[in-house]
């Protein structure tokens, strides 16, 4: 028989590809085709981001551009928090739900498109589809966010913390390693949050434990790869640090300062604002020499001046954060930094990103130095004709580097190899497997 087809179009971060995946899970179970084509497809599910201007702009093109290729279209996600914007915009849409509304989109899919008399036709595995490769996965401990950061509205869209009960991520992280995932990248919209909205937990333990923690312990006796995403730097973080001299996590803490300014901070609003980070990574490097710490800074932020940004500047020289994202800093539609006054010139503001990524890239390139001659252990992720593209402990997938590998074809996606490090550059690496 014919089965009804869905396209699904993914935007934004891995929180919102995680909301993506289990979406399309719940379709082959229900015995929907899924396609990747907008002419293929019967209708199109969007999901969207609404996290900064160019986010937004990126969603809405996107859902022109399902209108115009298919017509039928369920918008979801974070922008489809604003329903009454989008409707006016494309008054045909078929649906608009927000983030994490799986059964919501379900029930528009049903309404514009029944399903087939005989689900499970072709049952999804049991660790749900997935949008990454076989050998990695995205795995997201909880829902919302208790902060409210001045230039964020990521709460009115996804709400307060809303931490899953620790059994039910253990038995998906049970799942996915038991179906060959070599490497967990844990995600939330605050990660070492996680547990503190539990009255009590599924194991008995109150809310003011550090189930992160525990949570961290568990994960690191699943024996792959485990790596900690958007880690706000509260005091109890420094706990699981010694998990990564034991090897039990990987030597790597993704943690969004934002801004060096003590003023800055506190007009965005960010918490542990007032800790003393420079002093925090001198500790974690004192436990884990081989950490890797990943980082976000804002510039351009309402009312910040020179000596600010130079600052932020001198932090970055000084802690020797090894990977930088940075962004300069925009109105979003409902956010409160959108009332601060002393906005930046945008002139400036791209002035202070180009020496930030320069500042980094000075500053990457002697921490990748640093690795030359030494043997490490990567994952491989590509292959190619004459070499394959691997990440060390230090690299997430997408956003940070990679390491080329001589290679004689013998390898294949998620194969761990011992390389020696042989070649840097100012993100990547070079390297030939180790005889």
């Amino acid at each position: 028989m014919t089965h009804p087809s869905v396209g699904l179009v993914s935007l934004g971060c891995p929180k919102a590809l995680v909301d993506s995946e289990r979406i399309l899970t719940e379709l082959k179970t229900k015995g929907y085709k899924l396609v990747d084509e907008y002419g293929g497809a019967d209708l199109v599910i969007v999901n969207t981001c609404g996290f900064i201007t160019s986010a937004v702009e990126e969603s809405l093109e996107t859902i022109d551009e399902a209108m115009s290729e298919n017509g039928r279209v369920i918008v979801t996600g974070c922008l489809g928090a604003r329903a009454e914007e989008i409707k006016n915009r494309f008054p045909t849409v078929l649906s608009v739900t927000g983030p994490h509304q799986y059964r919501a989109v379900m029930e528009a899919v049903h309404e514009h498109l029944p399903a087939p008399h005989e689900p499970f036709f072709e049952l999804a595995p049991s660790q749900g589809l997935k949008l990454t490769p076989q050998h990695y996965a995205y795995l997201k401990i909880s829902e919302g966010c208790n902060h409210r950061c001045s230039f964020c509205i990521i709460p009115s869209m996804r709400g307060n913390l809303v931490s899953r009960p620790m059994s039910d991520v253990m038995d998906e992280a049970e799942r996915l390693v038991a179906s060959g995932v070599k490497e967990l990248l844990i995600i939330s919209q605050d990660t070492s949050a996680y547990g503190t909205d539990f009255l009590s937990d599924d194991r008995g333990r109150s809310g003011k434990e550090n189930h992160f923690l525990v949570l961290a312990e568990a994960l690191g006796g699943l024996g792959v790869w485990v790596r900690l995403h958007y880690v706000y730097p509260y005091p109890h973080v420094d706990a699981v640090v010694p998990l990564m001299v034991e090897g039990k996590l990987l030597p790597y803490l993704d943690v969004p300062f934002q801004h060096a300014s003590q003023r800055i901070l506190k007009l965005m609003r960010r918490p542990a604002h007032a800790e003393k980070n420079l002093q925090r990574i001198s500790n974690w490097r004192a436990i884990c020499p081989d950490i890797t710490v990943r980082s976000t800074f804002i510039v351009g932020f309402p009312g910040e001046t020179d000596q600010e940004f130079e600052e932020l500047l001198k932090f970055l020289k000084v802690a020797k954060i090894d990977r930088v994202g940075c962004f300069e800093y925009s109105d979003v539609p409902g956010a409160h930094a959108n009332a601060l006054p002393g906005a930046v010139d945008n002139e400036i503001k791209s002035e202070r990103y180009r020496r930030v990524m320069e500042t980094q890239a000075e500053i990457s390139r002697a921490r990748l130095q640093e690795k030359v001659g030494r043997r490490l252990t990567v994952l491989v992720d590509e292959l190619e004709l004459d070499h394959v593209i691997a990440r060390t402990q230090g690299d997430a997938p997408d956003i940070d580097g990679v390491v080329y590998v001589e290679s004689s074809g013998r390898h294949e996606s998620g194969d761990f190899i011992t390389v020696e490090i042989t070649g840097a550059e100012e993100h990547d690496l070079w390297a030939v497997p180790a005889g």
